[in-house]
């Protein structure tokens, strides 16, 4: 059973059997990188997500590998030295939206969402400030937020240091339906 499968399976399982349950099989993550010496970019449209409309409980999975880079050899670098791919193969979050929301009624609703994220097999408490709109049945997230790479112990050698910013922005879009 592949990672993903497995993860959606334990997500399902830890939110609960609700039936305002709604899933997201090709969420949309964004990283950006910039300094003064360059800019660097990656994207996958793999990660899977699950949220629960009537408990606010929300939970993602991005698997590492599935990042792609203009230059292949950003990607290996990125895979091989900095995030350690064979050994961290996901990145990880799983929360709860703190606003008491109704998802269930169609609007525009501004969003944080309080729990934990697990990078590079490091897990520390982290807020997302996001927009969810809903059309009462569905749901599009919206959520920008930072990384510091010195708190998931990423290491950047000091011969690149200048060109990889020691905080990543992370932005996604995430469809979510029922499953």
């Amino acid at each position: 059973m592949n990672k993903t499968l497995l993860f959606s399976v334990f997500i399902f399982t830890a939110l609960g059997a609700s039936a305002q349950r709604l899933i997201a099989k090709d969420a949309f993550i964004r990283f950006y990188s910039s300094t003064p010496m360059e800019d660097i970019e990656a994207t996958t449209n793999t990660a899977v997500s699950v949220l629960d409309k009537n408990s606010g409980e929300v939970a993602f999975q991005v698997s590492i590998k599935n990042f792609t880079f203009d230059r292949a050899l950003m990607q290996e670098h990125f895979n091989e030295n900095y995030l350690e791919s064979e050994k961290f193969p996901s990145a990880t979050f799983k929360g709860k939206i703190k606003e008491s929301v109704d998802l269930t009624v169609a609007g525009t609703y501004p969003i944080t969402a309080a729990g934990s994220a697990t990078i590079h097999g490091v897990t520390r408490p982290i807020e997302l400030k996001g927009t969810i709109v809903s059309t009462g049945t569905n749901l599009a997230l919206t959520c920008a937020f930072e990384v510091k790479l010195v708190d998931y112990k990423v290491a950047i050698p000091k011969i690149v240091f200048a060109k990889i910013a020691e905080v990543i922005k992370v932005s996604s879009k995430i469809n979510y339906s029922k499953k």
